[in-house]
């Protein structure tokens, strides 16, 4: 081990902390330039000393490979913060972004941004990574992403389907409503 290296464990942890799937310790020996006998033992001391503890957390060898997990103890606090963080309100121009998708689905985001008169695109990206918007497929004519409402969100809305949304026309202005009646 060079002078610049920190101790085995401390290594491991900083490394077992960023990964988004489980790491094999031939790896893991090979980046820390160890043998890869004492990563096993150095994996399972750590797995261990977590267990001992009474940790929040869990060291576990799983698909080849090591990586953090819940302690099963704690998934019902993770789960509440998980679900309390979705249960933050939405932004007006989230709302109305929404709104449009429902009403005029499957719609891409150039036209969500015509009708609202603004660039949605975030906006659009936040309602997509929040489960209720998704990708429809593409509009033939302009190849445009076409973008629809999700399961989860007539869920959150307590609907069956699309067509127990509200109607719109009673909630327009008298001179939007004729324009609609025209062209509709």
């Amino acid at each position: 081990m060079t002078d610049d290296m920190p101790p085995i464990k401390a290594a491991l942890e900083a490394i077992l902390l960023v990964v988004d799937e489980p790491v094999a310790e031939i790896t893991l020996a090979q980046l820390l330039e160890h043998p890869t006998a004492e990563v096993h033992a150095a994996l399972r001391e750590l797995a261990a000393e977590y267990r001992d503890q009474g940790r929040g957390f869990e060291l576990r060898e799983i698909a080849g490979g090591w990586r953090y997990y819940t302690a099963e103890h704690c998934a019902p606090v993770v789960e509440r913060f998980v679900t309390d963080g979705q249960q933050t309100r939405l932004t007006q121009a989230a709302l109305e972004t929404l709104s449009v998708i429902a009403y005029r689905q499957p719609v891409s985001r150039a036209r969500v941004s015509a009708i609202r008169g603004v660039n949605s695109d975030g906006v659009m990206r936040t309602l997509t990574l929040r489960g209720l918007i998704q990708e429809a497929g593409q509009d033939p004519e302009s190849q445009a992403t076409l973008y629809r409402t999700t399961g989860y969100f007539l869920e959150r809305l307590g609907l069956n389907s699309l067509d127990e949304l509200p109607e719109l026309a009673p909630y327009l202005p008298d001179e939007i409503s004729d324009i609609e009646e025209i062209h509709g």
